[in-house]
C-alpha cells in the first residue's frame, strides 16, 4: 500500500471514529519506538488507534498483520506519548481495519470495521 492510501485510510478511520463520538487528538505520533496513527479521546478513555488496509486477505488479514512486536512497538510508543504529554488517563487500544472493494465498473468502497481494546498491556 503506497503512503498516499495509508493517508487516506488513516483519515476514513478518523472520520469513522469521530462519527462514532471519538474526539480527535493527533495523527501519526512517532518517537524512536514506533508511530501510532491515531490518538483520540473515547470520554475519559485515551484511545490508541492501529489502522490497517487491506484490498484483499491474501497475505493474511489486516487484523492478524498486528504482529506481537508490532503490538509491543504501538504500546512502547504510547508510554512515550503519555510521558511527553503527562497524561494520567485510562487507556485503550483500538484498531480500525479498512477493507476496500473494488467493483468491476471502477468503483470501490471500503468497509470499517472497529475493533475496540483489540489488545493490552502484557
Amino acid at each position: 500500500m503506497s503512503r498516499r492510501s495509508g493517508q487516506l485510510a488513516e483519515q476514513t478511520a478518523c472520520d469513522y471514529l469521530q462519527q462514532q463520538g471519538l474526539v480527535f487528538l493527533t495523527q501519526n505520533y512517532h518517537c524512536r519506538r514506533g508511530e501510532i496513527d491515531l490518538v483520540m479521546k473515547d470520554a475519559d478513555v485515551l484511545v490508541f488507534v492501529e489502522v490497517r488496509a487491506r484490498q484483499n486477505d491474501r497475505y493474511g488479514s489486516a487484523l492478524e498483520s498486528i504482529t506481537p512486536t508490532k503490538q509491543s512497538r504501538i504500546i512502547a510508543t504510547a508510554q512515550h506519548y503519555l510521558q511527553q504529554k503527562q497524561e494520567q488517563a485510562t487507556c485503550r487500544f483500538d484498531v480500525v481495519t479498512l477493507r476496500i472493494h473494488s467493483e468491476k465498473d471502477g468503483q470501490s468502497h471500503q468497509v470499517c470495521e472497529w475493533i475496540r481494546d483489540a489488545f493490552q498491556l502484557s
